[in-house]
C-alpha cells in the first residue's frame, strides 16, 4: 500500500486520517455514521464523485469521511489547496487508490513513491520529450489523426448514423500517444471492437477501483475471480509493450528521437544513469494509459458542451475559420491562436477536470490553513471539481460553464495556485500536460467543423453520450474512482 515521501519513521501502508491529524474532530463529517461500515447511510457507489461534491457542499472546503474503518480528509478551499500547494511543506502522496495500480505501473512516472530514485530519473530523461521543439515534431503526427477522426466521422455522417464521441476520443488519443511517443499502430479506427490493449487496460483500471470498495480481509474471497483477471490483464498488458520494445530495438532505434528512443537511447545529463528495461515496460505503460484515457476524456466533455451551447460552437467554428480557413494543414503555431477553442476546454476541463482528486502529505509537522495540524505523512484529497467551483475564486455562478472566464483580460480567478488543477501541482504535476492541451486544442478544431458538416442532431447523441463517459480513468483511482455517470447527470 502507500508509502510516504521518505520511508523512516512513518508506518507503512494504508494511514487512515487519525493517524495524521491530531484535531481531527474539529473538520465536519457526515452525520450519519455506522459501526464497521462508516459513512454508508446516503453515499453512492456508482457515482462517487458527484457523491463527493454533494458532502462537499453541505460541509465546507474540508471534510472527512470514512469507508469500511478508513478515514478520509478531503479539501477543496482555494486557500487551503494554495496551501498544499507549497512544494516546501507538502508532496504527493501516492494514496489508496493510485497504489492499487502499482502492480502494472510499478515505479511508473505517475504511481512511484517520491523516495524511488527511478522517478526523477525518468522525469529528467523524458521532460526533454515535452520541450517546444518535441511538441512541434509531434504535430503533424497528431494532425493527421485529427484528419483520420474527421474522415471516420465523414463517412458516419453519410450514412446517417450518430457518432460515438467517448469511444472514438479514446481511440484517437490512443492512436496519438502510441505514434507519436512509441512508433506503434494499435489500428484502432480499423477494429470493430477495441483493441486487446484498451480492453485489458479498462480491465485493470476497474479492478484497482474495485478494491477502494472492498474491504481488505474480504478482498481474497471476494474478487478472487477478479483477481486472476486482474493478473491476466496485467500479463496482457506487459506481452503488448515488451513486443512494441522488441520491435524498435530490432530496428536500431527508428523513433526520430520519440519517447521510446529517448527512454531506451537517453542517459541522465549528470548521473549517466539509464532506465531499467523492466522501468523501461512501465513507464510506456503509464504513457499509454495515462496518455491517452485522460485526454480523451476532457475532449468528450469539451464536445459535450459545445453540442449544448450552440452559441459557443457558433463562435469556435468561427475562430476556427478566421484561423485556418480553407487553406493548408496548419502548422504548429497557429494552434496557439484558437484562444477561444482553448477556452472552451480551459472551461470544460475547469468543470469536470478527469483527474477528479489527488493527494498532499506533509513532509513534515504543520498546519494547514493555520488551523488544522498535520503531522508529518498526513495527507489529504483535493477534490479538484470543487476546488474549480469556489465561489471565492469563480464567483456566484461559478457552475455554469462560460468559456469566457479564460479571457485574455483575466477577470475571473486568483492566484496561479488557485486558478485550475486539471494536471495535478508541483514537481509531481502531469509531466505530458502541454502535449495533452495541444492535441485537444487541435483536435477541438476538427471536431467543431465535423459538428457542423454532420449537423447537430447526428453529433448531439454522441454529446449525450459524453455527458456518460468514463473520463475518469488512471486519476480516477486517486481516491475518488472517478468522474462517474452520476458527475455527469449533474451537468
Amino acid at each position: 500500500m502507500a508509502e510516504t515521501t521518505t520511508r523512516a519513521g512513518l508506518p507503512k501502508g494504508f494511514r487512515s486520517a487519525e493517524l495524521g491529524w491530531p484535531e481531527l474532530h474539529r473538520i465536519p463529517r457526515p452525520p450519519y455514521r455506522l459501526p464497521l461500515l462508516g459513512d454508508v447511510l446516503g453515499g453512492s457507489r456508482s457515482a462517487p464523485v458527484q457523491d463527493s461534491l454533494k458532502y462537499a457542499r453541505r460541509l465546507g472546503p474540508i471534510f472527512r469521511r470514512n469507508a469500511f474503518g478508513k478515514e478520509f480528509v478531503f479539501t477543496w478551499g482555494a486557500g487551503l489547496v494554495a496551501d498544499l500547494a507549497d512544494e516546501s511543506r507538502f508532496a504527493k502522496h501516492v494514496g489508496l487508490g493510485v497504489a492499487n495500480l502499482r502492480p502494472v505501473a510499478g515505479d511508473g512516472l505517475f504511481t512511484a513513491y517520491n523516495h524511488e530514485p527511478n522517478w526523477q530519473l525518468a522525469h529528467d530523461v523524458l521532460a526533454p520529450g515535452f520541450s517546444r521543439e518535441a511538441m512541434a515534431g509531434y504535430h503533424p503526427m497528431m494532425l493527421a489523426m485529427a484528419e483520420r477522426l474527421t474522415e471516420h466521422w465523414d463517412r458516419a455522417a453519410a450514412g446517417g448514423s450518430a457518432v460515438d464521441v467517448p469511444g472514438d476520443m479514446t481511440k484517437l488519443t490512443l492512436e496519438t500517444i502510441a505514434r507519436t511517443g512509441f512508433g506503434h499502430d494499435f489500428g484502432s479506427f480499423e477494429r470493430p471492437r477495441p483493441h486487446p490493449f484498451v480492453t485489458a487496460m479498462v480491465g485493470t483500471l476497474t479492478y484497482a477501483q474495485r478494491l477502494n470498495s472492498v474491504p481488505a480481509p474480504l478482498t481474497p474471497l471476494l474478487l478472487r475471480g477478479a483477481s486472476r483477471r486482474n493478473a491476466a490483464d496485467i500479463a496482457h498488458l506487459n506481452r503488448i509493450v515488451d513486443e512494441v520494445v522488441r520491435v524498435r530495438r530490432a530496428g536500431g532505434g527508428s523513433g526520430d528521437g520519440d519517447l521510446l528512443d529517448r527512454m531506451l537511447e537517453t542517459a541522465h545529463p549528470e548521473t549517466g544513469e539509464r532506465l531499467s528495461s523492466e522501468n523501461v515496460r512501465r513507464q510506456v505503460i503509464t504513457f499509454l494509459v495515462a496518455g491517452h484515457e485522460t485526454t480523451s476524456g476532457a475532449l468528450s466533455f469539451a464536445l459535450h458542451y459545445l453540442s449544448r451551447h450552440p452559441d459557443v460552437a457558433a463562435r469556435a467554428r468561427a475562430e476556427v475559420d478566421r484561423v485556418w480557413g480553407d487553406g493548408e494543414a496548419p502548422g504548429y503555431e497557429q494552434v496557439a491562436r484558437l484562444r477561444y477553442v482553448r477556452r472552451v476546454l480551459d472551461e470544460s476541463l475547469r468543470l469536470w477536470p478527469t483527474a477528479p482528486a489527488f493527494a498532499r502529505e506533509a513532509r513534515a509537522d504543520t498546519v494547514l490553513g493555520g488551523e488544522h495540524p498535520m503531522r508529518r505523512g498526513a495527507w489529504t484529497l483535493v477534490l479538484t471539481p470543487m476546488l474549480h467551483r469556489d465561489p471565492e475564486v469563480w464567483g456566484a455562478d461559478a457552475e455554469r460553464f462560460d468559456p469566457d472566464r479564460f479571457d485574455r483580460n483575466g477577470r475571473r480567478g486568483g492566484g496561479r495556485h488557485t486558478r485550475k488543477k486539471p494536471f495535478g501541482t508541483g514537481a509531481r504535476a502531469c509531466i505530458g500536460r502541454q502535449f495533452a492541451l495541444h492535441e485537444a486544442t487541435l483536435v477541438q478544431k476538427t471536431a467543431a467543423a465535423a459538428v457542423r458538416a454532420a449537423g447537430r442532431s447526428r453529433v448531439s447523441a454522441a454529446g449525450d453520450r459524453a455527458a456518460h463517459a468514463d473520463a475518469g480513468g488512471v486519476a480516477a483511482v486517486a481516491g475518488t474512482q472517478g468522474c462517474d455517470d452520476g458527475a455527469r447527470d449533474g451537468l
